[in-house]
């Protein structure tokens, strides 16, 4: 009997017999969340799935696993996964995962209720605790008031840690994360998001900062802390990617995951480090967007920057969108998509940032530092693409009234700065005319 049977074979037994045929929901075992659009498949099991031998098989009746093996992939779709799962779908329907008919799978979940109810009896402790030095005169503590303030916070952050502890290794916490559909307000699905984002995503954006020298060209120090993505018309962009003109003509769709409670206000630049300014023989910077006063919570997903401004999505537009674009013969331009968190019951002036930024002077004159500075926001996300002359972008130019798409820049040709060196040796001695028809092999024949 081969292993598969022999997992399989206690499933038929408990069950006693065969569920009626019903739609199986596929569910596919990896370990990145879905997305939210995607719809989970369901597969109604057909005629063959509802074999008589499919018992006979999972009972042990056959002498080859080679038999069992073709049956399986003819009962069932290959996409369901592992042969005991497939199995376990096609007898056990109606039973919910965490009811599982398997031993030591049923074993280790007694192990962890065990451990998630000693977690909560040290949350209601602590709770107490806190409960007790409130009402507590700050002066029975040697440090005062400040010592008790920092004894409550301390109590508060172990609090938080011993809730993700509790349901951190429970089966259907991690099931649910892995489908995308677990719930953000609670801190042990911040904590895997947080920790699935760092694994790798936070190295891309940390690599592509580092490699563009976006630090220190626009910020002296940065380190991001929430995951920021972007598509442009349906089409993700990687971070750093060169993008087609046409593709960034409308803003993209910014894709935002906090990983901290609460809901906060969040300011939203784009800019471009690299505008050519010819008098100066320099780069300065352009602001591209700007919109504040967007509120945002650990439940929030997907941002449609357009429609900012307009009444379907809150927050205040200072700057309209204005297509990124590159001059012909420009080197790539860096646009920068900066996330900034205002401070708590911070709301910024809409006036005043239109005043400030929304004229052509104002955007030329944009700087992330000096935002910064001046209105005590602090950059907490990011996200980078990069555009060039391309044959569209004329007409993106065009289109939206940008002025310059007959501008075209040449490289200038850099004389060197080593004096000038007399001839010597061969060249010298074959100056005059008679020599003629041997100065193409020379560069350095007088008047030539």
């Amino acid at each position: 009997m081969s292993r598969c049977q022999q997992v399989a074979r206690p499933i038929v037994r408990s069950l006693g017999q065969r569920c009626q045929p019903q739609p199986i929901a596929v569910r596919y075992f990896f370990s990145t969340t879905i997305r939210a659009d995607e719809n989970t498949t369901v597969q109604q099991p057909g005629s063959e799935a509802s074999n008589p031998g499919l018992d006979a098989t999972l009972l042990g009746q056959t002498s080859s696993t080679n038999d069992f093996e073709a049956f399986a992939s003819q009962a069932l779709s290959p996409s369901l996964g592992s042969r005991r799962r497939r199995a376990a779908l096609a007898t056990a329907t109606q039973v919910p995962f965490e009811q599982m008919p398997y031993q030591c799978f049923q074993e280790a979940r007694k192990i962890l209720n065990q451990d998630r109810e000693e977690k909560i009896a040290k949350i209601v402790a602590h709770t107490e605790k806190i409960k007790r030095i409130e009402a507590t005169d700050p002066s029975t503590y040697r440090g005062g008031e400040g010592y008790k303030k920092k004894r409550i916070e301390s109590l508060r952050q172990e609090i938080e840690e011993l809730k993700i502890l509790a349901d951190i290794n429970d089966p259907m916490v991690k099931r649910r994360f892995e489908d995308g559909v677990g719930d953000m307000n609670k801190p042990v699905y911040r904590y895997l998001a947080n920790r699935k984002w760092r694994s790798m995503d936070y190295k891309i954006i940390v690599q592509r900062i580092n490699q563009f020298h976006i630090i220190p060209d626009i910020l002296p120090k940065f380190d991001p802390t929430m995951d920021v993505k972007m598509t442009f018309r349906g089409y993700k962009a990687a971070p750093g990617a060169i993008l087609d003109s046409r593709l960034t003509e409308a803003p993209p769709t910014l894709k935002m995951q906090v990983f901290d409670k609460g809901e906060r206000l969040l300011t939203i630049v784009v800019m471009d480090a690299d505008v050519p300014d010819v008098e100066k023989d320099a780069f300065t910077r352009r602001c591209h967007f700007l919109a504040a006063n967007i509120p945002w919570g650990p439940t929030d997903s997907q941002l449609p920057i357009r429609f900012i401004g307009g009444g379907r999505t809150p927050g205040d537009l200072a700057v309209p969108w204005l297509p990124p674009h590159a001059h012909k013969g420009s080197p790539y331009h860096r646009l920068s998509v900066w996330i900034m968190e205002q401070k708590p019951g911070q709301k910024l002036d809409e006036a005043k940032l239109k005043e400030l930024y929304s004229s052509d002077q104002g955007r030329m004159k944009f700087s992330i530092k000096g935002f910064r500075d001046k209105f005590g926001v602090a950059p907490v996300g990011f996200n980078l693409f990069r555009t060039v002359w391309d044959e569209n972008t004329a007409g993106v130019m065009e289109r939206n009234g940008i002025p310059g798409a007959d501008i075209e820049f040449r490289p200038q040709r850099v004389q060197s700065l080593k004096p000038h060196r007399k001839a010597r040796g061969w060249e010298a001695k074959r100056q005059k005319p008679k020599y003629k028809s041997l100065w193409k092999y020379t560069k350095r024949i007088k008047n030539f």
